[in-house]
């Protein structure tokens, strides 16, 4: 098979390999397609003390499986299935115990602890394996497994209702699917991005409101709306999840997916004088995963994406990391 393989830090190769065989409790899939994530970079471009290179990245893939383990029993050749960030777990230690498998603490991360999606060819541990419908297209499918998993999961489990008003900040690969869910979910949504280039795109995905963070602080303008319930903010950058803590409504919540390279300043007295908080959320489950691209089939949520051929996948990467795909990259085998 083929596969893009980052050899060090920043250093990527196509090659060919064997077909991996998988374990007795896992499974092998024909990869149809796999997104493109900002997460990639704990392998593309190092960082992550325990990566061991050369690693295959892509952790949000759907494809076919094509054979299974000895022990694998729930799942068959020709099953259509996605696997997401979540690698799998290990139903022993204390968040396993207690059902939060997302939160295991010997859980290996898809792509970065095995190889991910990169590749023709990935083998995944059978708890790892989320069911995927036949109808929708695989190349629009696969950002679902982290980046609308994520969103989706991140939203439904926050402390807000229907009629609430949630500020989207960053209208990217997780913003443009965030915008989605949050209307589609009754809620008043805000996008908030940078410059004007976005706005017609975000008003189209069912945003109510539109706020510029280059022409005027978001805190303000949230604040002239009445305050946010819930800031949501998918930008890996400090300075926009900052700006926005301000615009925080009476017991809001600042809610990041984003995980910004340095820390955020936050200012304790806004927080303490509209008794907000600031939070954040990681990924799901499989079952989660299954509910995302269910929840987004019923409702017409669109994933909007660039492909790739697997031999352009570094081009790929690069154009995510520097902002240039609308709105997710994904690389199809």
């Amino acid at each position: 098979m083929r596969a893009m393989q980052v050899t060090d830090a920043g250093e990527f190769e196509l090659v060919e390999r064997p077909l991996p065989e998988p374990a007795p409790d896992e499974v092998r899939i024909a990869v149809a397609a796999c997104g493109v994530c900002r997460g990639d970079g704990h392998v593309c471009e190092g960082g992550t003390e325990h990566v061991d290179y050369p690693r295959v990245p892509g952790h949000e893939f759907v494809g076919r499986i094509d054979a299974v383990g000895d022990r694998v029993t729930d799942w068959s050749v020709g099953d259509r299935v996605g696997v997401g960030w979540h690698g799998g777990h290990c139903f022993a230690c204390e968040p396993c115990r207690e059902g939060e498998f997302v939160l295991c603490a010997n859980k290996p991360v898809t792509g970065m602890d095995r190889d991910g999606g990169y590749a023709e060819y990935a083998t995944a541990r059978a708890e790892a394996l989320a069911a995927i419908p036949e109808e929708p297209d695989a190349a629009t499918t696969a950002p679902l497994l982290c980046a609308g998993l994520t969103s989706f999961n991140a939203l439904r489990n926050a402390d807000v209702r229907p009629g609430d008003r949630v500020a989207v900040v960053g209208i990217g690969g997780l913003g443009h699917l965030a915008l989605q869910y949050a209307n589609e979910a009754g809620f008043e949504t805000v996008a908030v991005s940078r410059g004007t280039e976005k706005r017609e795109t975000a008003l189209e995905l069912g945003a109510a409101h539109y706020v510029d963070s280059e022409a005027r602080d978001p805190g303000e303008a949230l604040t002239e709306l009445g305050g946010a319930d819930l800031v949501f903010s998918t930008a890996p950058a400090s300075e926009p999840i900052a700006a926005a803590i301000d615009g925080l409504g009476p017991n809001g919540e600042l809610l990041t997916v984003g995980i910004p390279d340095e820390p955020v300043p936050v200012e304790v007295g806004s927080l303490t004088s509209t008794r907000g908080s600031f939070s954040g959320w990681a990924s799901g489950t499989p079952s989660d995963a299954e509910d995302t691209v269910a929840f987004g089939a019923r409702r017409g949520i669109e994933t909007t994406v660039e492909t790739f051929a697997l031999a352009d996948a570094e081009a790929a990467y690069r154009a995510m990391d520097a902002g240039d795909v609308r709105y997710r990259a994904v690389v199809v085998p």
